[in-house]
């Protein structure tokens, strides 16, 4: 799958987001090593530290289905400049492995291209 369209995948995962705290929608869309794709979005809660990240929705949904290898991740939210993943997030996706290609983007579907490994080099494992 090319990035563009992961990356669209990623923008349409957005709009389901629930941000009534934040108002800061986020979307995610996870490809699997056999082409498939699950997305996420952000879910807040008034009682903010049980807030879950788009990246981990996505991630979570695809391990719910029996699946462990992925290719790659984009994350877009309704911004003029790339997002990038929180630390948390960073360490799940450090889970199932370094080299994953992640896709940032911004609100007009513009991305750049990086690594689990580049944006967190130092990844805590056992």
């Amino acid at each position: 799958m090319a990035p563009e369209e992961l990356v669209a995948r990623a923008l349409k995962a957005r709009a389901n987001a629930y941000v009534p705290y934040s108002k800061f929608p986020v979307g995610a869309a996870l490809l699997t090593a056999d082409g498939e794709v699950f997305t996420g979005c952000n879910v807040e809660n008034a009682s903010y530290g049980l807030t879950v990240c788009a990246e981990r929705v996505a991630v979570f949904s695809a391990i719910a289905r029996g699946q462990r290898l992925f290719k790659a991740l984009a994350v877009a939210a309704d911004t003029e400049d790339y997002i990038s993943p929180c630390g948390a997030c960073r360490q799940v996706l450090a889970e199932f492995g370094g080299d994953m290609k992640v896709y940032l983007a911004d609100r007009h579907g513009d991305f750049r291209e990086t690594t689990v490994a580049e944006m967190l080099p130092a990844a805590f494992s056992l």
